[in-house]
């Protein structure tokens, strides 16, 4: 634990300066490097650096995706007769490791993790923190599933979840995986309608469901949208209840006739067929595995389907290779059960390690909560997002002076583009020999396009590389490759983690017109990024929220980092709006501290500001004043609908007030748009 006092004043850090780089010894000791060098003894590749071997896994993807399978020996009962199948050179439809017989919850339970060592570390607000072993992790989800059968759940049927980020909840998930069926989650603070905009599009046949969960030290029950939920969904036969808030006292949600409520606690309490007796439904690598939904605030969330040999692989490769997560490695990452990176922080147990699931506020009952939860569980991976530094910054918290992070080696920021001061705080005020990532990638495919190599230093504000297997490049208006410039995000070739299809969407219209309509046959996924000669990428905020500036693109992530470090000004937002007569207006509102006003003075910092660190287009046309920023759920500005506010639409058109973080927030853009 580091003594020394730390002075807490946002530093000014230039972008792409080097601030760690990996020592020698802990290149050769890494996974990505016994992969190399496996390759070089199984296939006779001689590949020097990670720049080839991302260059060999773009060209070469068959052998590459192939090499994956069977260093990370996937666990399978019949194995695949092609790698990958493009129907008509088209990405939409490619099929992955076709003929393959397998079950993802078969290669998460028998990774390689010691029975005794401990898997699953779990707690609360109000649960203390707890271990399920890799051995008893496997025998309740042995257990659930048996008798999840016996109910009658086929492979293929859907189980859904609203329940907090518990241990039941890693068990339900990973049970409904190993009988073949396909699990999909909404979070217990979702609102009814949020959760059945997402759960009536797929026909469900069993919830679970918790009488509440606890945030920030209050309890919320919710057995009564339980009883709306189930009401509005005529497939669910069966219901399970989880008693959360009270344990002792059965969960008995009300349903309509025709529906069997069954007690968590008593299910758990059923026979144990055994390790060798109990049978993973061996599934096509292509059949579902689970469905992760987009954010709804603009209209029906799409349902994205994944198929478990794709997820498979993907997730081996990032966990295994990318992440050198092993059998010592301790993931914790603050998330709720509804959020895609729920699911990945599940999937690090593929490494045969541990992984920290905590549900609860990350700043009650003081804003030190996750770094207390990291110290105690002896966290080796630390996953964070910039709003949570921000939070950190604000409040003058040093890690390094309160907190024993001796076992924390690796940062992983996820979430939102990434300032420069954001990696300079990880390393002042936690630890100065961290290796400290950005990734990026989405619900879309699970996992990230751009990311993190143990061969590489780390620069501020710079994602490292380009993941491998993902041909990612950035893209002008007219589909040609930009050199260390800002373009559209584009994958040109197919991965195994692309979604199979979305749910209910015949002859993946959707999903053709959402990815592919403007570079036909190329994945553009709706991000602004920029590729620098080293493979450093940036990322600059969504490019369907387009700032546009006397002809020039800028993303709204440049403007964030400037305005976001402006004492007094808590958070902003920014959007462009294109005017009849071909002009642009751009506002710019600002979240403010309590007691600090808005004023000619502030105003002109904050144009200087921008002016002298960006550039003079990146001053808005006006600055004002906001009571809230509005966020989704899964914490993102919501840019795009306050654009189409502003553009003229209603606000019901826009923005769904239950997918939303603070839906009232919306109120004051409501009437700004009236008056312009």
């Amino acid at each position: 634990m580091h003594e020394q006092e730390t002075t807490m004043s946002r530093i000014q850090v230039e972008e792409g300066q080097l601030l760690w780089t990996p020592p020698p010894e802990k290149v050769q000791a890494s996974a990505m490097q016994a992969f190399i060098d496996w390759l070089g003894e199984t296939e006779g590749l001689r590949i020097e650096g990670y720049a080839a071997l991302w260059q060999w896994s773009v060209d070469a993807p068959e052998a590459f995706w192939a090499a994956v399978w069977d260093y990370c020996q996937v666990r399978a009962s019949r194995l695949y007769d092609r790698i990958m199948q493009v129907p008509d050179r088209d990405m939409v439809g490619t099929r992955w490791f076709c003929g393959a017989h397998l079950n993802y919850a078969e290669n998460v339970l028998r990774a390689n993790g010691d029975p005794p060592a401990p898997a699953v570390l779990h707690l609360t607000e109000i649960r203390e923190l707890s271990t399920l072993s890799h051995g008893e992790l496997f025998r309740q989800v042995r257990v659930l599933a048996t008798q999840l059968r016996a109910l009658g759940i086929q492979p293929g049927d859907r189980v859904v979840s609203y329940l907090p980020n518990l241990a039941e909840t890693v068990v339900a998930m990973l049970a409904t995986m190993a009988v073949g069926a396909v699990w999909a989650a909404a979070a217990p603070e979702f609102g009814v309608n949020t959760v059945i905009d997402r759960f009536a599009q797929i026909e469900p046949v069993l919830l679970l469901v918790a009488d509440g969960y606890a945030f920030g030290g209050k309890r919320f029950e919710r057995a009564e949208e339980a009883r709306q939920i189930v009401a509005a969904l005529p497939t669910v036969r069966h219901v399970v209840g989880v008693a959360y808030l009270q344990p002792e006292v059965p969960f008995q949600p009300q349903v309509p006739e025709g529906v069997t409520v069954h007690a968590w606690d008593v299910l758990l309490a059923g026979p144990d067929v055994g390790a060798e007796q109990f049978h993973f439904a061996q599934v096509e690598s292509s059949h579902p595995l689970w469905i992760l939904f987009s954010s709804g605030t603009t209209g029906l969330p799409k349902a994205i389907l994944h198929g478990h040999g794709g997820m498979l692989l993907e997730h081996l490769k990032l966990f295994r290779l990318h992440f050198g997560t092993g059998p010592q490695s301790i993931w914790f990452f603050h998330t709720t059960a509804g959020w895609m990176m729920w699911n990945t922080l599940v999937a690090s147990l593929l490494g045969g390690g541990a992984a920290v699931f905590y549900d609860g506020s990350p700043v009650w009952p003081g804003p030190d909560r996750l770094w207390q939860i990291a110290a105690d569980t002896g966290a080796t991976i630390f996953g964070a997002s910039p709003t949570f530094v921000q939070i950190m910054e604000k409040t003058g918290l040093v890690p390094a002076q309160r907190f024993d992070l001796e076992a924390l080696e690796m940062i992983v920021v996820t979430g939102a583009p990434c300032q420069p001061e954001t990696f300079e705080w990880f390393y002042r005020c936690v630890k100065p020999e961290l290796w400290v990532t950005s990734q990026s990638g989405g619900t879309e495919i699970a996992s990230g396009f751009v990311g993190c190599s143990p061969f590489l230093p780390v620069h501020a504000g710079e994602i490292q590389c380009r993941m491998l297997g993902m041909n990612v490049q950035s893209w002008s208006d007219e589909g040609t490759v930009l050199h260390d410039e800002v373009g559209e995000l584009v994958v040109t070739a197919p991965f195994p983690s692309m979604p199979l299809q979305f749910w209910d969407d015949p002859g993946s219209q959707r999903y053709r017109d959402t990815y592919f309509d403007t570079f036909p046959g190329v994945w553009r996924h709706g991000d602004f990024i920029r590729i620098n000669a080293r493979g450093g990428c940036y990322i600059y905020g969504r490019s369907d929220a387009t700032l546009n500036r006397h002809g020039v693109r800028i993303g709204s992530a440049e403007i964030y980092r400037t305005v976001e470090k402006i004492e007094g000004v808590l958070d902003s937002l920014v959007v462009c709006l294109e005017l009849p007569d071909g002009g642009f207006y751009m506002p710019l509102f600002v979240q403010l501290r309590a007691g600090v006003e808005l004023d000619a003075a502030l105003r002109r910092e904050i144009e200087q500001r921008l002016r002298l660190d960006a550039s003079p287009r990146h001053v808005p046309d006006s600055i004002d004043a906001v009571p809230a920023i509005p966020y989704t759920l899964t914490g993102k500005k919501m840019e795009v609908p306050v654009r189409r506010l502003l553009l003229g639409a209603q606000l019901a058109e826009v923005a769904k007030p239950d997918a939303m973080a603070n839906p009232d927030a919306m109120d004051w853009y409501v009437e700004f748009a009236r008056r312009i």
